[in-house]
């Protein structure tokens, strides 16, 4: 949410598209959880197609209003059981997805099916170290299993991160600070035993609500942070934010 949403994490997200664009060539492409679309439209091009698809019916249909007429198709649809036929796509983008799925090989597996027999998925997930507590988050991922379930339905896997430059790093340590304090009033940790989904709801409820207290002056480009800040690397570690997946030629399941 621009202006609610603190400057570096939506110049991360720009970032990881910013990445992807640059290593899709054309043809069709399907944008995996587009949500809103407007990070789905940078990948439109003269040569390339672009359909998002996205669970939330709400989130679909404001895709369509706003970047139907640059050409952006979208559809209601679940990762794990797209509405397509096998072999329909040369590229599918991923982006912090795979992380929602307690099961992610069925996102996978189904990336792989719609992709032609050259495609390629473009997969973009928090480094499971780096990361902050998020209910949304079920499966985080270190380098190792990101590679492990890839090679399962693809034959070539290239794993890389996407890091930031030490100022901003230093913006996430931070904030996740200001955050850790606020979690410690939980003090008998009851958003853990509670029923996740009211964990959830609450989550979602008040998070742009602690953006604005936790992050205050950190948005709206305030701070002067942009996808410029962000750089892709092959030297990860445990402080590295985000991973960068290539998996290309998928496998043909019996």
């Amino acid at each position: 949410m621009e202006g609610v949403t603190p400057d570096s994490l939506l110049a991360l997200h720009a970032a990881g598209y910013r990445t992807v664009l640059e290593r899709m060539g054309s043809g069709t492409v399907l944008d995996v959880g587009c949500g809103q679309g407007f990070e789905s439209a940078r990948l439109l091009a003269d040569d390339r197609q672009v359909i998002g698809a996205d669970y939330a019916d709400e989130a679909v249909e404001l895709a369509r209003a706003n970047w139907g007429d640059a050409g952006l198709r979208a559809a209601q649809m679940d990762a794990t059981a797209l509405g397509f036929a096998t072999g329909s796509f040369d590229w599918v983008c991923s982006s912090h997805l795979i992380e929602h799925f307690v099961e992610p090989q069925g996102h996978v597996r189904e990336a792989a099916r719609v992709l032609a027999d050259g495609g390629t998925m473009l997969v973009l997930t928090p480094n499971a170290p780096a990361d902050f507590e998020n209910p949304f988050h079920v499966h985080l991922f270190e380098p190792d299993e990101l590679r492990t379930i890839l090679e399962r339905y693809f034959h070539d896997v290239r794993i890389e991160g996407l890091d930031a430059v030490p100022h901003v790093k230093a913006d996430f340590t931070a904030r996740r600070v200001k955050a850790q304090k606020i979690l410690r009033l939980d003090v008998f940790d009851l958003r853990h035993k509670i029923p996740r989904s009211w964990y959830v709801g609450f989550y979602a409820w008040v998070l742009p609500k602690a953006y604005k207290l936790v992050a205050r002056g950190d948005a709206g480009g305030m701070t002067g942070i942009t996808a410029d800040d962000f750089f892709v690397t092959d030297q990860l570690d445990r402080t590295t934010m985000v991973l960068f997946a290539t998996a290309s030629r998928p496998r043909r399941q019996a």
